[in-house]
C-alpha cells in the first residue's frame, strides 16, 4: 500500500450529518504529495459549541461549495487511496451521511484505516487524542482546522509506517449502501 488519502471534517452541529470543512492530506510513497482544504456550505443551522470549536460559522461558509458541488471536485482524490482517519469512525460516518441525504452514488464500500486504532495499538496505555498524539510526536497542530487537522493525521500515520506498523492489519471496511 502506497498511496493514503487522510482527511478530516468539521461538521456545523451535533447531528454530524452535513460537513462545514474538510481538509485532505495525501500520501504517496511514504512523503505527502498533495493537500485540499475547503469551507462547505452545510445548509444547514451551527450550534454555538462547533462554532467555538472551529471557528466556522455561516458566513464564512456563505459562498462556499454545497457538498455535491465540492463531491465532483474531491471524488477522483478521494478514490485514489486507502482512506485514513483520526478517529475515523466519525469523519466516515459523515462523510456516508452526506453521500445518502444528498443521494449521491459512489461506491458500495471504501476501504479505511484510522489512526486511534493503530496507534491504540501499537502505543498501548497512552491517550490517543489528535493533540496528545502530536505532542508526543512533535507535530505541529492548529486543532479542530480541517487542513491541520488532516495533515497531523498524515504525519502521524507517516511515523508509524517509519516505526514498522503494517496498515494491513488495520484495515476497515464503510458501507454505503443506503
Amino acid at each position: 500500500m502506497s498511496r493514503f488519502i487522510a482527511f478530516d471534517v468539521e461538521t456545523p452541529n451535533y447531528y454530524n450529518n452535513r460537513m462545514s470543512a474538510i481538509g485532505i492530506t495525501v500520501i504517496e510513497d511514504g512523503a505527502i504529495v498533495d493537500e485540499y482544504y475547503s469551507l462547505v456550505n452545510p445548509e444547514q443551522r451551527f450550534d454555538a459549541f462547533n462554532i467555538d470549536l472551529t471557528g466556522i460559522d455561516e458566513r464564512k461558509v456563505a459562498n462556499a461549495p454545497t457538498f455535491p458541488e465540492l463531491w465532483k471536485e474531491i471524488e477522483p482524490l478521494m478514490s485514489s487511496g486507502l482512506l485514513v482517519a483520526h478517529n475515523a469512525v466519525f469523519d466516515m460516518n459523515v462523510l456516508k451521511k452526506c453521500l445518502r441525504d444528498y443521494r449521491i452514488a459512489w461506491k458500495p464500500y471504501a476501504r479505511y484505516t484510522c489512526t486511534v486504532q493503530l496507534g491504540r495499538r501499537l502505543y498501548p496505555g497512552v491517550s490517543h487524542r489528535l493533540n496528545d498524539d502530536c505532542d508526543r510526536l512533535g507535530i505541529s497542530l492548529n486543532h479542530h482546522q480541517a487542513d491541520s487537522d488532516s495533515r497531523a493525521c498524515a504525519e502521524i500515520l507517516l511515523c508509524y509506517l517509519k516505526s514498522g506498523a503494517d496498515v494491513r492489519q488495520y484495515i476497515r471496511t464503510c458501507s454505503f449502501n443506503r
